[in-house]
């Protein structure tokens, strides 16, 4: 109902306080009423005695909805639910039903009770899933320890979390062991350890050991406030399902009351009397029609499929995104960081005649030293450090192609095929070319660093980004949900995509494609949906943004500390689990099977009363069940979407 909506919306407010005014009135006017049907009972008594009572118990428990369809009739909305309980209610005073009109005002404030106890319930969930905004920071200055504002601490400044506390705002650890509780980031519940130089996000709670952090987000741009924001604006992007029940209502009030205007007057000209007797059934038909349970239980629904989502370690930024997880028909995925872990590791060494592993790998390092390249990195990881950059000179990059070094008086080159073909020598010396036509071991799958000294082919190294152990049961389970087509789009080598692909059961693969040509094929793909079906793209949110902007549903995947992810995706897996969209799909469709049962059931049972009112076998009590029955058990079946999984 309509205050429910706005309690929905209005965060300023205690929902504690509201719920002990609103069981207060209840009580009083209870109270009221109770003495009204007494006082009634007296015979002899001036009649104006119990109908003053009845006027006072209907002032404090309609009071409040009279006054409210009042100034929204001035806004110039004239049809919602205060206005027919207050024009049905009235009505009954006015032809004697002072005990119903009462009645009927005081079950309807029950079920508003009632609605606004789950509405504030489900709210509750969510906070408390998602209570990781840090009330202060523990500033560190001259080597003590101030409490401040979260806001009022700089990039740069440095913060002591004590054990129990939560990180207030991002960082790398300078000091200090502990275990963090990510779980209202993540949804993990297994503790991660933070250690010296280890990036430790805001939101996180410290488990142990006392942390010194230096701090490198200011609060706004810091991983918690970007969450707090994306969950309270995530009820204003209203579902396809949202928007029609909205326009079904406009539509819907102002015929019910014509219908119940033409029963209350029309029958009674024809017969020629019987004027109270359809004039009642016409508020009846009133009290009946209220669309309560679809206004508040379907939004709700929603709204609670985000919390449980929520909960799940998946943001979705809106009802029309957590919608449309329900219709996906392609899938699309990038491949390193989203399918692979895109962390490179020396998997293969072949060393040419002369050398030995170690002494290949030796070579590689010294070349690669300066490197800040991942491959790089992976090779001075495999070797066990860096080499002596005292004994280096001459380095630089060659664009393209890799690196060249000097060591020892001899020129050390590290490289791609381009970087091998364009040495007249190597090929000359060792038959290079001929065995980079395919002749094993060159058909090893892999990223190849070639390495020449002297421009004599020394061997090559393979390095070779690791498959998630979940990417291949994300796949199936995806299609398992219904997805017709996976699709995975990668800059990398066209051979190793392949590979990768069919080791995961992808339908298509398509490599060494450029950001844009990532977005041509999206377009491609979006031209081959299933009507009403959904194109999405899974990617890490970093370089993937062109793309995920243009898909129906973009995901971005590990989003933990990623502002690209946060702002361009329109769902954050907050883990680096594919699988985790499955539980999305999950979710999205509990929630349409929530919402598509609060419609199914309360028009239905709204229908069935409707015909009982206008016949008038319906009496102003079954119209109270009718309305307010109907719409908490309609509110009570959305809070199942919140407990999902």
């Amino acid at each position: 109902m309509s205050n429910e909506c706005d309690c929905c919306n209005d965060h300023g407010h205690s929902h504690e306080d509201s719920g002990r005014a609103e069981i207060i009135k209840l009580a009083v006017g209870a109270i009221v009423y109770a003495a009204g049907i007494v006082v009634s009972r007296f015979q002899g008594l001036d009649l104006l005695i119990p109908l003053g009572v009845f006027i006072a118990s209907y002032l404090i428990l309609g009071g409040e909805i009279v006054l409210r369809a009042l100034k929204n009739i001035m806004r110039g909305r004239v049809f919602d639910e205060n206005f027919l309980m207050s024009a049905a209610t009235i009505g009954a005073f006015a032809i004697g039903e002072y005990p119903e009109a009462v009645a009927v005002m005081l079950f309807f404030q029950v079920g508003e009770f009632f609605q606004g106890l789950a509405v504030r319930r489900s709210r509750k969930s969510i906070t408390e899933l998602m209570d990781i905004r840090p009330d202060y920071a523990n500033l560190l200055r001259d080597g003590e320890i101030i409490r401040v504002d979260p806001n009022a601490v700089n990039v740069g400044d440095f913060i002591v979390v004590k054990p129990g506390e939560k990180i207030p705002l991002d960082g790398i650890v300078v000091e200090g062991e502990s275990m963090l509780d990510t779980t209202a980031l993540t949804g993990e519940s297994v503790p991660r350890k933070a250690s010296v130089s280890d990036e430790v996000l805001s939101g996180c709670i410290n488990q142990s050991g006392v942390l010194t952090i230096e701090v490198k987000k200011i609060f706004g741009e810091s991983t918690v406030a970007k969450i707090l924001e994306l969950t309270e604006n995530a009820s204003s992007k209203k579902a396809p399902t949202e928007n029609f029940i909205t326009k079904f209502a406009r539509y819907y009030t102002p015929v019910v009351v014509g219908v119940a205007l033409l029963m209350a007057v029309i029958p009674p000209l024809l017969a020629g009397g019987l004027w109270q007797e359809w004039i009642n059934r016409g508020l009846i038909f009133l009290v009946i029609s209220c669309p309560c349970a679809l206004v508040v239980s379907i939004p709700l629904g929603f709204f609670c499929g985000i919390g449980g989502a929520s909960k799940r370690g998946v943001l979705v930024k809106g009802a029309n995104y957590l919608e449309a997880l329900g219709d996906l028909d392609i899938v699309v995925f990038d491949k390193t960081g989203t399918l692979t872990k895109g962390v490179f590791k020396v998997t293969s060494i072949f060393p040419a005649d002369g050398y030995t592993e170690s002494e290949l790998l030796k070579l590689a390092v010294k070349a690669e030293t300066f490197s800040n390249h991942p491959i790089a990195r992976s090779i001075r990881e495999a070797f066990g450090g860096e080499a002596d950059k005292s004994l280096l000179s001459e380095y630089k990059e060659i664009a393209g192609c890799g690196v060249s070094v000097k060591s020892d008086g001899k020129t050390i080159l590290a490289g791609n095929e381009k970087l091998m073909a364009s040495i007249a020598e190597v090929m000359r010396h060792s038959g290079f070319g001929e065995r980079l036509q395919g002749n094993r071991p060159f058909d090893t799958i892999g990223t190849k660093v070639f390495v020449a000294v002297d421009d004599a082919f020394a061997g090559y190294i393979v390095i070779s980004d690791e498959v998630k152990p979940d990417s291949a049961k994300a796949v199936a389970a995806l299609r398992e949900r219904g997805v017709r087509k996976t699709v995975m789009l990668t800059g990398d080598d066209p051979q190793i995509a392949e590979v990768i692909g069919k080791e995961l059961g992808l339908d298509e693969v398509y490599g060494g494609l450029l950001p844009g040509q990532k977005v041509e094929k999206a377009e491609w793909l979006s031209g081959q949906k299933r009507k009403k079906g959904k194109l999405a793209f899974l990617g890490d949110g970093i370089n993937d943004a062109p793309v995920l902007a243009r898909v129906d549903v973009g995901i971005a995947m590990g989003g933990l500390g990623s502002d690209a992810a946060v702002e361009a995706a329109d769902v954050v897996l907050m883990t680096d689990e594919a699988t985790k969209l499955a539980e999305a799909v999950d979710i999205a469709a509990m929630t349409r099977r929530v919402v598509r049962q609060n419609i199914v059931f309360a028009l239905g049972v709204k229908g069935v009363f409707l015909l009982l009112g206008a016949v008038g076998v319906a009496s102003m009590w079954e119209a109270v069940f009718a309305d307010v029955g109907v719409s908490l058990l309609a509110v009570l079946n959305a809070t199942r979407a919140m407990r999902k999984g």
